[in-house]
Parts: structure tokens; sequence; C-alpha cells
């Protein structure tokens, strides 16, 4: 960390002195070869005889810090003074729901929007197959440009779109940050339910309580449901050295493939059958977890629909010395099982926030999908 102090002097004071990049300056693709190279296989390989796709996120969120570095970077300076680390997983929607473990892989992406300290990778994953890559899924990661000491933010160089196309994909890129900025004051941690929302909860209030007695408290589960307090898993990691980043903090695709495998089990338990991912959104990098940390991990059940399951997972920080408990991260995963799942049934007011705001995800991710 001493060596990276030295770098203060070649970050920039103003963004206007940092050179404009094109979008194709930071395109980069990436083979995995899974077919080619039988060899790697093995740690890409599930139970299911497909590639897991916890891995597949710890590839994305690398391969997104190696875009953004390469717009970054600066000709003259053998180090990039930047620490560029992940904000937020804006999306991940998959096209295809089972990714072969004997097939080549290919990673495309370029940066497709940049603010003054921050960026939005757009990438995508294709797999070959009888000689042609076809589509497997679409990323877009938010990346933040920090000092040497990954303390306070630093900028970046400026995108300049060259085509009606890249136009476009910019302006997306501004409408996504406003959709975020929408999203999260609309959190029902900070607003109210809207009516309809607030006529939801109360149906469901009045379709599990006991018609034999006049009582408010007295509940009834009603047939092919589930409590909500009953579709839960939880999960702890210690976090050990081997899972760090160059700042010498745990990995952030580390933490995304744990949080995934937790929300995997969550649905494979409550759906009693295997489920396919459908869609990762939302994951908001709130703090980062130290080396030697205790991981709690809690999966939640919190919303479903026919056969797709909702599932929260919420991540934090033990200290033993403190006894404190801090969030680092909140996962959303939308999953999809073979069969019709029952449905999720919210018993406190708190519960009926989770159950909201999953339902509020769900209809995001199939507007999209």
């Amino acid at each position: 960390m001493q060596e990276r102090k030295a770098l203060h002097a070649l970050l920039a004071k103003r963004q206007e002195d940092l050179p404009p990049r094109r979008m194709k300056d930071s395109y980069l693709e990436v083979i995995l070869p899974l077919g080619s190279q039988p060899e790697i296989r093995e740690k890409y390989l599930n139970v299911h005889n497909s590639v897991r796709f916890g891995r597949i996120l710890e590839d994305l969120d690398s391969l997104g810090v190696l875009i953004c570095y390469t717009h970054t970077k600066q000709e003259m300076q053998p180090r990039s003074p930047l620490s560029i680390v992940t904000a937020l997983v804006d999306k991940i929607n998959l096209c295809k729901k089972i990714i072969y473990p004997d097939c080549d892989i290919k990673f495309t992406g370029n940066v497709s929007w940049v603010g003054r300290t921050s960026m939005e990778v757009k990438m995508h994953m294709l797999q070959l197959h009888d000689g042609d890559y076809s589509p497997v899924l679409d990323a877009t990661f938010v990346m933040v440009a920090r000092d040497p000491e990954n303390k306070r933010p630093a900028f970046v160089n400026p995108l300049v779109p060259e085509s009606p196309e890249e136009e476009e994909i910019f302006k997306q890129g501004e409408l996504n940050k406003l959709k975020r900025i929408d999203f999260s004051t609309a959190s029902l941690l900070k607003m109210a339910p809207t009516a309809e929302e607030r006529n939801i909860i109360h149906d469901i209030f009045l379709n599990t309580l006991d018609t034999r007695t006049v009582s408010f408290r007295s509940r009834k589960l009603p047939p092919n449901s589930v409590w909500m307090e009953d579709a839960k898993l939880k999960g702890l990691q210690i976090c050990h050295p081997q899972e760090r980043n160059i700042f010498n903090r745990i990995f952030g695709g580390f933490l995304m493939r744990k949080a995934f495998e937790l929300g995997w089990a969550t649905a494979c338990s409550y759906g009693s059958s295997r489920p396919f991912i459908v869609s990762v959104d939302d994951i908001m990098f709130q703090r980062p977890v130290e080396i030697g940390s205790l991981l709690l991990l809690s999966g939640q059940v919190c919303y479903t629909e026919k056969n797709y399951i909702q599932v929260r997972i919420h991540s934090e920080v033990y200290d033993a010395d403190t006894r404190e408990h801090q969030t680092t991260n909140i996962f959303h995963f939308t999953f999809v099982s073979d069969n019709e799942v029952p449905q999720v049934v919210p018993k406190t007011y708190g519960e009926s926030m989770l159950y909201l705001d999953g339902k509020r995800h769900f209809t995001a991710i199939m507007k999209e999908i």
C-alpha cells in the first residue's frame, strides 16, 4: 500500500485534463476455453454437469474491472493511479437455462457510459455451438474510480459516442442512472407502499384470517402456500486471505458467488426441484468486507409467481470484538423452476414490505426479458 501512496501525484485534478475515449477503446474479448482446454473445466463444473453460475459472476466482475482499467489507461503511465471497484450490478439477464461445461465461452464488453468518477460497463457472454457463438447473457455493471489508497473518488476519462447507435447506448446509461435514483427514492425503507400495494397486502391478510374466530391475531395458511418465515436459509463464511483483492479486502466476485449459491439453495429447497437462474439485479456494494470477517448470509424467498421464485440475500459482517453487525450487500436473484411453486405468504408488516420489494424487482425484470 506504501507503493500506491506514491501514485497520488499521477491523479488528474479535473476530468477535463483527461483525454476523451471512444467505446471501442475499452472493448475487450476474452475466451474461456472450457471446450478446448478440459483441464480448467473442473473449477466450473456443478453437480448437474453444467457450468457453475457463481464462477461466471466472478469472471464478469474481474472483466468489468479490466475493461475500466483499459478505458482509463494512460500511455505514459506504467501503473494506473486509480483503484477501480464494483459499485453495483445493475442487471444480468440470461437467455439460456443451461451453460454447457464442454463448449468454449466468449466474454465481450466495453464502457458504455461515463460520469465524473463512475463508469457503466456492458458485457455479453456467448457460448460456442456447432461453430457459432450464441448469446447466453447480458450484464450491466457500474464501477467507480477511487484514489490509489481507495479512500476518495477519482476522475475518469470522458466518453465520446461516435455514431447514432453509440449515442443511444450512452443515453441508455444516463437513463439507467436516473432509474436507479427513482428506485432508491421510492424504496419501502423510505416511502410508504402505493395504494395498490396496500390493497395487495390487505387482501393477503384477509385471505389468511381464520374465519372460525373473530380475531385479527388468528391466522391460517391458505392451501399450497408457505409462510415467509419458513422460506429462508442462512450461511456463514470466514473470509480468508485467499479471496482478497489488491486492497487487502474480499473480492466482490467471491461475495457474489457465495450469495448466488445460497440463493440457489434457498430456491431449490423451497421449490423442491432444481431452479434455474433468470436474472440478477440491483446488487449494491455498500461497504467493503475485511479479511478475517465473519460474513453472515441470509437467504429469503420474498415473492413467488407461478413457477418463478424471487430470492433476496442479505449479507452482513459480524465483528466479534464489538459484537456489531454491519450490512455489506443486498442481492436479488430471480429463479425459475420446472414446476409451479407454492405461494409465499407474509405474516408480519416487515415481511409484507419484503414481499412488496420482491414483487417490484420481479415485475421490473419481467418487463425486460
